[in-house]
């Protein structure tokens, strides 16, 4: 026989209990009684025909079916409450853009993207997360996020429902503090032999092209670091550890945001940035402007 949808109030209270670790903290935390948490508690395990918890010592632990229930019960009370938050917010003068960044993201280029929203017509209030590219995937196809700022685009063959935007591509420029940029500006590419870098890790696409055009030039680098996360490697490159390479933007801008000074262009080496969503259109009036404004020219290359 088929098992009737569970009562959602049960489910709360089992989701307050696993976050306590114990029934007389979760009933503290709910103003209930503790034989009324225990009794619902018996009452959700019951419908789902298993086991959630299991007592070891005077502490609840979660049995596989426990953890399997909290990580959807997570989700479900998050998004109740984002609704929520979309409910007081429904009246406000400002609209919501809650942006997942990716931590390959050069922070500059999320900064100048989202730089756009700050003048539209309408306020926005921008809510940004930044995780790793999968786990920001997941959340968005949950609808935790509106959309989702990175380097690379959806995988073909993925089972998530989200959509990949071409944003623009760019150029990039090899920066470097002022006192070691200007070691290394004359005869460029090929001053780089030997010069100190910091590089993006070597799973990430960004890396394949700058180690494919070191080889083409015969450039062998002296790797002083490797990272995962750009905002990272520029801390460092600002300090003036080593070279790095840097999406173009105006050199204003670079020596503003990044502490750094332009050795040379590199126009062969070219990172593209997407925004992906839920949806095959963009919907959300303040990404359709950052899409307008890329499409204007507002973020060409330098």
């Amino acid at each position: 026989m088929k098992n009737s949808p569970p009562n959602f109030r049960h489910l709360h209270y089992f989701w307050v209990v696993a976050k306590e670790g114990s029934i007389t903290r979760a009933a503290e935390r709910l103003g209930l009684a503790i034989q009324t948490v225990s009794t619902q508690l018996a009452l959700l395990e019951q419908s789902f025909g298993k086991a959630l918890f299991t007592q070891q010592g005077r502490r609840l632990v979660l049995t596989e079916a426990g953890r399997m229930v909290l990580n959807y019960a997570d989700q479900i009370f998050l998004l109740g409450e984002q609704m929520q938050e979309a409910l007081d917010e429904s009246g406000s003068s400002r609209v919501r853009l809650t942006v997942g960044i990716s931590d390959s993201l050069p922070k500059f280029t999320a900064y100048r993207l989202l730089e756009v929203t700050t003048q539209l017509d309408k306020p926005v209030r921008l809510v940004c997360y930044e995780d790793q590219y999968e786990a920001l995937l997941g959340d968005l196809a949950l609808h935790k996020l509106d959309v989702v700022l990175t380097d690379r685009a959806v995988p073909t063959g993925t089972t998530l429902r989200v959509f990949s935007h071409l944003l623009y591509e760019s150029e990039m420029f090899v920066v470097g503090a002022p006192a070691l940029a200007q070691a290394y500006q004359q005869d460029f590419p090929r001053s780089l032999h030997g010069a100190p870098f910091l590089l993006p890790t070597r799973d990430t696409a960004l890396r394949g092209k700058i180690d494919a055009w070191f080889e083409r030039h015969g450039i062998h680098p002296d790797v002083a670091g490797e990272f995962e996360d750009n905002a990272l490697l520029n801390t460092f490159g600002r300090r003036g550890l080593g070279l790095f390479f840097t999406p173009a933007a105006p050199l204003p801008e670079i020596e503003l945001q990044l502490g750094a000074a332009l050795v040379g262009r590199v126009p062969e080496v070219r990172e593209h940035f997407y925004a992906i969503s839920n949806e095959r259109k963009i919907k959300h009036p303040a990404v359709e402007a950052i899409l307008n404004a890329v499409h204007g020219g507002a973020l060409a290359d330098a």
